[in-house]
């Protein structure tokens, strides 16, 4: 399957082979060249958690748009996983979603 920066696809969690795992949302943040020349993604997750708050948090406004089933929001908490393990490719974010979490990247990650 062929992964873009900003794609909502679905991960199992635990990122192993358990017998318990649940299938949770995460968004692509990795950009084209690392996911053309790697077998692995960098993703962030994606949340509907309402009691603890980051920050850094992101409100997906056109959460439909990108098949997600519930409000969410893109958390920062990143991680790589093997491509293999992705189960399904939801859609994309809008692009003010997309905006709004590039800009959140451009303030809370390193970028110089």
């Amino acid at each position: 399957m062929d992964f873009k920066p900003f794609d909502v696809v679905v991960v199992p969690f635990p990122f192993t082979d358990k017998l318990a795992e649940k299938r949770r949302p995460a968004l692509i943040v990795s950009g084209k060249v690392f996911n053309e020349q790697h077998d692995h993604l960098v993703l962030a997750m994606i949340t509907t958690a309402k009691s603890r708050v980051w920050s850094s948090d992101i409100q997906l406004n056109d959460w439909m748009q990108a098949n997600l089933a519930v409000p969410c929001k893109v958390r920062f908490k990143l991680f790589t996983l093997d491509r293999q393990l992705i189960t399904l490719r939801l859609g994309s974010l809008s692009k003010s979603d997309k905006d709004a979490v590039n800009s959140a990247m451009k303030l809370f990650l390193a970028t110089d």
